[in-house]
């Protein structure tokens, strides 16, 4: 552990940095503790091994003489002379190739109907910004007596992010399907990709409605009350996740352990950081707010001073995201793709089960009196 802390991962944690609430730049430096590793990842490196086709294949089936169908007739009556082994292995050649191609077809069409969800939601979604547009010029009172404006950027985002909601519970059906049907690595490791992919759209659409509006993504509003309860910096820290995912993972190493055990540390680091800054920013906001509270009433410099500062709690937001896709990434690269595509299945039934709590509280019996 000693180690770790003089690694360049160590350095992730700038305190001085984060008593003034400046951006946090370290995490390009994420990766660098695990390139050293000895120890490989065997699923993970065939699994981006290119085999070099040649271009002349193509060329030589363009024609077919009548001396290549009259070889074709021998080698199909020599097959049929061959032993029964040779013949049960043929078939069962035959057979994996069928296969095959019946889960190549069956993915196309899969994909050929996501786009057409896709080109479904795009619709919607322009909808959505026309009329939240036009609600957003509408002002009203409340009853403080600020004018108060609908955020057509925010309900762009809740609409966003119930349609991510409904994908994500597909996608842990999908995983939960693969696993126990024993499919094959290279189909596994595609559900696994898709499954990062959409938490990392996920931290691309909080990044623009933090754009919008960051009080509100901070606020944890879109999400449900037993999500709320754990919330970091608009959403979960990454070290507690890891503290929920491992013990649900089968069979780690003791180098995988221990790789997990120092991403947990330095996870924990980083956090500490950012809190610490996001802590002296809320101090620093307080203060330019409260400035000459008791004066004329004239405190517009004061909210003026404060809104500048505000950039930095977007970036904060950021940062904390930026965090969890870090976190998440080495993650994927420590584990094997299967324990890859069970971790996934994990978080997604954490994040399932939460939101069910939450229906069962909001909708349980009123005590009596």
């Amino acid at each position: 552990m000693t180690a770790s802390m003089n690694s360049p991962l160590a350095q992730l944690v700038n305190p001085r940095k984060m008593l003034i609430y400046e951006p946090f730049e370290q995490f390009t430096m994420w990766g660098d503790a695990f390139k050293g590793d000895k120890v490989k990842n065997p699923e993970a490196s065939s699994s981006m091994i290119v085999h070099a086709v040649d271009d002349g294949l193509d060329k030589k089936f363009e024609y077919v003489s009548h001396e290549s169908a009259e070889n074709s007739s021998s080698r199909s009556d020599q097959e049929a002379n061959r032993p029964d082994k040779v013949q049960r292995r043929l078939a069962q050649n035959r057979e994996a190739a069928r296969k095959s191609r019946l889960r190549k077809k069956k993915y196309v069409q899969q994909l050929e109907s996501s786009r057409l969800k896709l080109a479904q939601l795009e619709q919607e979604l322009g909808r959505a910004r026309q009329q939240g547009v036009f609600l957003g010029n509408v002002l009203d009172a409340n009853h403080f007596g600020f004018s108060r404006t609908v955020n057509s950027g925010i309900a762009t985002f809740e609409m966003e992010y119930a349609h991510w909601v409904n994908e994500q519970h597909k996608k842990s059906c999908e995983l939960r399907t693969a696993l126990q049907g024993h499919v094959g690595d290279v189909e596994l490791l595609f559900l696994v990709e898709s499954g990062l992919k959409h938490y990392f759209d996920l931290f691309g659409m909080k990044a623009e409605a933090a754009k919008a509006d960051v009080f509100f993504l901070m606020s944890g509003a879109w999400r449900t009350s037993a999500e709320r309860f754990f919330l970091w910096i608009g959403g979960f820290r990454p070290s507690e996740l890891l503290n929920v995912l491992v013990p649900q993972i089968d069979l780690l190493t003791e180098q995988q352990m221990l790789q997990v055990c120092n991403l947990r540390h330095l996870s924990q680091q980083a956090e500490d950081a950012l809190s610490k800054g996001l802590e002296k920013l809320q101090q620093n906001l307080a203060q330019e707010v409260a400035d000459d509270q008791l004066g004329a009433g004239n405190y517009a410099s004061g909210v003026d001073a404060a809104m500048e500062k505000l950039e930095a709690l977007e970036n904060f937001v950021n940062q904390a995201d930026h965090l969890r896709q870090q976190t998440m990434q080495q993650m994927s690269r420590i584990l094997t793709t299967r324990q890859a595509a069970r971790a996934l299945l994990v978080l997604g039934e954490f994040c399932h089960r939460l939101r069910a709590l939450s229906s069962l509280w909001a909708a349980r019996p009123p005590e009596p009196a």
